[in-house]
């Protein structure tokens, strides 16, 4: 049972590093997108407009989110 327990842990250590990685917005950000994409589903024209603005912008979002220096990350001539 040990067995099975280590690897089960392994196992999710794995996927949370694969699919959260160091980026876990742009995790959230890809469920929303396949949630939109399910929720407009029954609709022809609009997921097609709507699914790719919104992946687009979650993209744009986490780029310019990464471009912002933290505070911790900031050394004092910075500040001038």
């Amino acid at each position: 049972m040990a067995t099975l327990s280590r690897w089960l842990r392994v196992f999710g250590r794995f996927w949370w590093e694969f699919l959260v990685g160091d980026t876990p917005e742009l995790f959230v950000a890809t469920l929303v997108v396949v949630g939109v994409a399910f929720a407009l589903a029954s609709l022809h024209v609009l997921p097609v407009i709507v699914v790719p603005g919104v992946a687009i912008a979650a993209v744009v979002w986490s780029a310019a989110r990464g471009r912002v220096p933290s505070q911790a990350n900031r050394s004092p001539s910075q500040d001038q």
